[in-house]
């Protein structure tokens, strides 16, 4: 189960590879833009986009990412900080969803019988039926040093996530003016090769990432991006907790 959760926040994060993974160039047809980021070019308001990003404290992201192991779908709901705290979920299409908080040194998670079972393919019955009895709607932890938690718990590191994004020298071309969930937005529109990434930035206040549509054969999905600089409700759960280190899980 450890190792599908892994897979999720590693697509989420490889996800934002649409703001690191651009050619530099400039476009002509940015010679003297109007109405918002007026006298920007697309590639100069990806990089100011990138640095109001990087610069954050906190975010939550959320959205669907592939998973490459049986070609199925992730969905992430995530807040994050640079404190390397977190709290959210994530969930199989059809195969349950799994609570996931991280705060001090220590990992918790939840499982539901579905992810469970949908985890266990290839053990038995009996030993599929006693695991989901043990930790079905139960919280688990386990020490974010430990070699089985240790890479999820980078993930709650929103300084990890994004790390290498502030290098970016993009050819990013403008589009249209929109609104993601009530913000107004710039649209951008990048390219890799034959990748094709839509980027969303904010166009009050800071010029915040707010959404990524990525058309990648091999990362294709939507990442939004949220609650800038907001506390992350990343406390410990309250109720008995089991400890999967002293179980040996």
């Amino acid at each position: 189960m450890r190792r599908t959760a892994l897979v999720a926040i590693c697509l989420a994060a490889a996800a934002t590879v649409g703001l690191t993974g651009c050619l530099p160039g400039e476009n002509k047809a940015d010679s003297k833009p109007k109405g918002p980021f007026a006298g920007l070019t697309g590639g100069e308001i990806a990089d100011r986009a990138v640095k109001a990003t990087t610069g954050a404290t906190s975010l939550r992201m959320k959205g669907d990412v592939p998973d490459d192991e049986d070609g199925g779908t992730i969905r992430i709901d995530m807040a994050l900080n640079k404190k390397a705290e977190c709290a959210g979920t994530m969930s199989m299409a059809g195969q349950g969803k799994a609570d996931l908080i991280k705060t001090g040194d220590t990992v918790y998670m939840k499982y539901d019988e579905a992810f469970l079972r949908a985890q266990s393919k290839g053990e038995s019955k009996a030993d599929t039926d006693a695991a989901v009895a043990m930790l079905a709607g139960k919280w688990t932890k386990m020490s974010a040093t430990g070699s089985d938690a240790k890479d999820i718990a980078s993930f709650c590191d929103l300084d990890t996530v994004l790390g290498g994004a502030e290098d970016v020298n993009s050819d990013a071309t403008r589009g249209k003016t929109t609104t993601v969930d009530g913000t107004p937005a710039i649209v951008l529109h990048e390219k890799d090769g034959k990748d094709r990434y839509t980027l969303y930035v904010a166009t009050e206040g800071k010029p915040y990432l707010l959404r990524v549509d990525s058309s990648s054969a091999k990362d294709p999905g939507t990442l939004t991006f949220s609650e800038y600089d907001k506390p992350v409700p990343a406390k410990t759960p309250s109720g008995k907790i089991l400890d999967l280190d002293k179980l040996g899980a």
